[in-house]
């Protein structure tokens, strides 16, 4: 069987439009100021910044230094969310945050990939569902289409290609359930 190969001389994904050239430039300039940066810039500007930008934030939202986000404009956070140092939310498509959600340092939100089995290299979006008190560890990497269920976790240095059930902990790459999540309540 004769094998083809990639030409990514025929790449084209004009078909994908996130937004205008003044807008991205613009976000482009204030994401590095606001929040891709080391500046103590306080939580409250950059929630601002973020909602003036398009995304929907919360209430409590944490957003730690050096945190970079693709398009506001396709991102829901919910309150009290954590977003912790170096994350990246690569937001090609839709990312939804819910309510408690801890995203741990240098995690990835990734949206996009690519086609391998056309020569074209086409791009594939995929939209991102964390359900309320889901923990993304450090370092872990959630794939596009993942929907993460309510209170589950997924341990540093995990990849998730598929969707993780509630209250379930995962581990490894590709991720696999090892263990329920059981919390404890304080009373």
């Amino acid at each position: 069987m004769k094998q083809g190969r990639v030409d990514l001389s025929t790449f084209d994904n004009r078909w994908y439009r996130p937004g205008g050239l003044i807008r991205r430039a613009m976000w482009f300039l204030a994401g590095r100021v606001f929040l891709n940066t080391y500046l103590p810039v306080p939580m409250s500007i950059k929630r601002f910044v973020l909602r003036l930008f398009g995304a929907k934030i919360g209430q409590g939202v944490v957003i730690k230094p050096g945190v970079n986000i693709k398009y506001p404009w396709f991102l829901t956070v919910g309150n009290n969310v954590w977003i912790g140092e170096c994350a990246w939310i690569d937001n090609l498509g839709q990312v939804s945050i819910g309510d408690n959600c801890v995203l741990s340092q240098s995690c990835m939100l990734l949206c996009g990939n690519h086609d391998y089995k056309k020569s074209t290299f086409d791009l594939i979006v995929g939209d991102i569902v964390l359900h309320e008190g889901v923990w993304i560890g450090a370092k872990a990497l959630v794939c596009p289409s993942v929907t993460a269920g309510s209170h589950s976790v997924l341990t540093s240095g995990s990849t998730a290609t598929d969707d993780l059930e509630e209250y379930a902990v995962y581990q490894g790459n590709p991720a696999v359930k090892i263990r329920e999540r059981i919390l404890e309540h304080e009373e």
